[in-house]
């Protein structure tokens, strides 16, 4: 017998007492906005919503049409529920509090609506990353204090990847489930629960043209891969970069592996190009969820108390015993 999203998280309220029946509605709105981004993705050509916004983002980025739409599509979706106090986009400067006209819940939602938009135009996987806090402060005011938790925090974490199919993979800190869009029947179907990354690899997943600008730890990381059954690694490596974060992690979910976008030379005084709040929290907690492990390099990217609501971060994540290599080669280079 099948599972729905619906009924799945109606089993982690009711029988496991894991999540309140207004963390259980956000979750569903949240995900009826993505069946909804994944309908205008598939049109793509077809619905106009290819190409560039000719806009940038907080971030100077040049914002594609489907950034937009997708960041409008979860706004309007869930201002209105009951369930948010407010919500913070990577697309948007500041917050979004929910309007006076509508009740106000006690959860923030965070999410980078379209990730890898770069991939938009030629067809690649993309997908939405979302983040679920607990409002701690019990003003009605919300603001940007309220959202700077640490990603331990975190009540709910999720990405829907629109590719060959569409799949919503969810933790509310009981492991990681996967479930499948069924266009037929509109909903969510749960294919795969307590998803598990294998401790090793033999896939690391990195972009490859900013080896010159690596710090020295990835590269001796890197050049161990290549070396291959020769090298210190005794066994060959792949490497496979997609450009969309949503995509390479959920191929390391599906058969293991490391995703790196370190910090690098180009911009030595950014500590790193993924947003911490967005992108490498959820994502942190999704892969530790499944076994897995998470850090900056020196640190677990979950224990970092964000400064600034886009704060930017390096990641290592992935299979453990692989991201405790590269984090071991960062910690002895710090102590030289």
């Amino acid at each position: 017998m099948s599972i729905s999203l619906t009924r799945y998280l109606v089993e982690e309220q009711r029988a496991k007492g894991h999540i309140p029946p207004e963390l259980r509605l956000l979750l569903e709105v949240v995900a009826r906005a993505c069946k909804s981004i994944s309908h205008a993705v598939n049109k793509g050509a077809l619905g106009g919503v290819l190409g560039s916004a000719h806009t940038e983002n907080i971030q100077g980025e040049v914002q594609k049409k489907l950034d937009i739409i997708a960041n409008d599509v979860l706004i309007e979706a869930n201002e209105w529920g009951g369930h948010l106090a407010a919500m913070a986009s990577e697309e948007m400067d500041d917050i979004y509090s929910v309007p006076n006209r509508y009740p106000q819940g006690e959860y923030l939602l965070l999410f980078d609506p379209l990730d890898g938009s770069s991939n938009i135009d030629v067809n690649v996987s993309i997908g939405t990353i979302f983040s679920v806090l607990k409002k701690t402060s019990s003003s009605t005011l919300v603001s940007k204090e309220d959202f700077l938790q640490q990603g331990s925090q975190q009540v709910a974490a999720g990405y829907c990847v629109y590719g060959p199919q569409t799949t919503l993979v969810l933790t509310v800190g009981d492991g990681v489930a996967m479930f499948t869009l069924d266009s037929e029947q509109g909903s969510f179907i749960l294919t795969q629960d307590h998803v598990q990354i294998p401790l090793e690899t033999q896939e690391f997943a990195i972009n490859m043209s900013n080896m010159r600008h690596w710090d020295k730890p990835v590269k001796q990381y890197i050049d161990e891969c290549l070396l291959g059954k020769e090298g210190p690694r005794a066994k060959d490596f792949n490497m496979r970069w997609i450009a969309s974060m949503v995509a390479d992690v959920h191929r390391i979910l599906t058969r293991g592996g490391v995703f790196m976008y370190p910090w690098d030379k180009r911009e030595p005084l950014k500590p790193g190009k993924l947003r911490l709040m967005y992108e490498a929290n959820p994502m942190s907690w999704i892969v530790e969820q499944a076994g897995g492990a998470s850090t900056n390099g020196k640190m677990r990217i979950l224990d970092i108390k964000p400064k600034e609501l886009h704060e930017r971060v390096s990641v290592i994540l992935g299979s453990k015993t692989e991201v405790e290599r590269i984090t071991n080669y960062h910690l002895e280079s710090q102590s030289i």
